[in-house]
């Protein structure tokens, strides 16, 4: 009974995760089932390690909630190897869009949502071992980046599934834009959600929440000064290989020293 009332405590969070794997199975579904499919290998990294990082989270939500702490710390050192492998792989696709955009002429509408999603990702990950002793705090950081795969996620789902969003010719390219501001709102919504149950160690899913409408503004910055096309030839310019290791390499080392010096000590009471 205790343990069923303790796991009542986490319900948002169980439902946040399953949500957002949900909204993430919709986001591709196009790429792997749709009439048009033709999934690539990037894709099925960035399948891969989405889900994986989701279910690790998931995993670990498990184990606050029995409450199990060692077994807790002790899966919860994969992170020293699923996160650096996700900012990693989030890097080398933004490369891989960028290449893209430059190759066809056409550019790339996402590049800036997809730089800043990397960056963003990569704080925030980087934070919550930081602030690792405040528990609360440290699992809302963590927590607080399905909000960003939930973003990116409800675009493409909602243009695949919601018929107003739907792309049915150049005259309804409007709608990317409408879909963009649709799931920022829901976003914000959610994160606002989240923060006011617990105003103390909830900050992380407002900012989280609120990422893709500050990237969007700064993507509008961008624009009027012309800096647009200059940042997607300089990010197609990187070798994608490159900013693989690099990202995991920088990511990796950071969480090496912050996460492994305590692994091993008791936690003080």
């Amino acid at each position: 009974m205790k343990s069923m009332k303790r796991l009542g405590q986490y319900i948002p969070e169980f439902v946040l995760i399953l949500t957002v794997m949900l909204i993430m199975f919709l986001g591709f579904w196009d790429i792997y089932f749709g009439a048009k499919a033709e999934a690539q290998p990037h894709h099925h990294l960035h399948l891969a390690t989405t889900f994986t990082w989701m279910g690790l989270l998931l995993f670990q939500l498990v184990m606050i909630a029995r409450p199990d702490y060692r077994q807790h710390r002790k899966i919860g050192l994969a992170v020293l190897v699923a996160a650096p492998l996700l900012v990693a792989t989030t890097a080398m696709l933004s490369v891989h869009s960028a290449q893209k955009g430059v190759a066809s002429g056409e550019g790339d509408f996402l590049i800036v949502q997809n730089v800043m999603v990397t960056i963003e990702l990569g704080i925030l990950i980087s934070l919550a071992f930081l602030l690792k002793q405040r528990r609360k705090l440290h699992g809302a950081l963590l927590l607080s980046t399905t909000l960003l795969f939930m973003g990116i996620a409800l675009f493409f789902a909602l243009i695949s599934f919601a018929p107003p969003f739907r792309i049915e010719g150049p005259e309804t390219f409007y709608r990317f834009q409408t879909a963009g501001i649709t799931g920022q709102a829901i976003c914000i919504a959610v994160g606002l959600a989240l923060f006011l149950r617990d105003r103390r160690n909830g900050w992380p899913f407002l900012i989280a929440g609120a990422c893709f409408t500050l990237n969007d503004a700064i993507r509008g910055l961008l624009s009027k000064v012309g800096l647009i096309d200059p940042l997607t030839e300089f990010v197609g310019s990187l070798s994608q290989p490159i900013t693989f290791v690099a990202a995991f390499a920088l990511l990796g080392s950071f969480l090496a020293m912050t996460a492994l010096p305590t692994a091993g000590r008791p936690r003080p009471a």
